[in-house]
């Protein structure tokens, strides 16, 4: 038994069970942030910014996303694709509702919704450390258009 608790003391001591990666040390404010997310895009062959939000803006393929930065819970990764509708009228609007609801429901892991009349696309994760978003990242890519596809598809009907 005195083996087992000196085993435990000394991961303990270590920092072994519950610690993170040094990386997260290094991420305290939201430029911290910018820089890390802007050095990942960088290395994937996106060209970035920060735009007047404190986000981090690249562009694929013609369409603007954004990174959402948010220094207050490094294990939370954001992806957005904003503004994919613009909401024109209050039918329109239930239309749009209605659309974002479907495309909800069909696709994994995104999440579509109106922010005023302007229609968003996201992917919202929970990630082990800072840098786990880059495991995922070109899944959440892709995720991000299924769920932009699946509304437009919906919008068209």
């Amino acid at each position: 038994m005195q083996r087992i608790v000196a085993v435990v003391a000394v991961v303990l001591a270590a920092g072994l069970v519950g610690s993170r990666p040094a990386l997260g040390a290094d991420l305290t404010t939201e430029e911290d942030f910018q820089k890390f997310y802007m050095e990942y895009l960088s290395s994937e062959g996106y060209k970035s910014e920060v735009d007047s939000d404190g986000d981090v803006m690249f562009k694929k393929e013609g369409l603007t996303y954004y990174i959402i930065v948010n220094a207050s819970d490094d294990e939370f990764f954001e992806l957005a694709l904003p503004n994919i509708h613009q909401v024109e009228n209050d039918s329109d609007r239930a239309k749009s509702l209605a659309a974002a609801d479907y495309s909800n429901a069909k696709s994994k892991v995104s999440k579509v919704y109106l922010v005023g009349d302007n229609v968003w696309v996201t992917v919202e994760l929970f990630v082990a450390s800072p840098d786990g978003f880059k495991d995922v990242f070109q899944r959440s890519m892709s995720a991000v258009l299924n769920g932009a596809n699946n509304f437009i598809e919906k919008m068209g009907e």
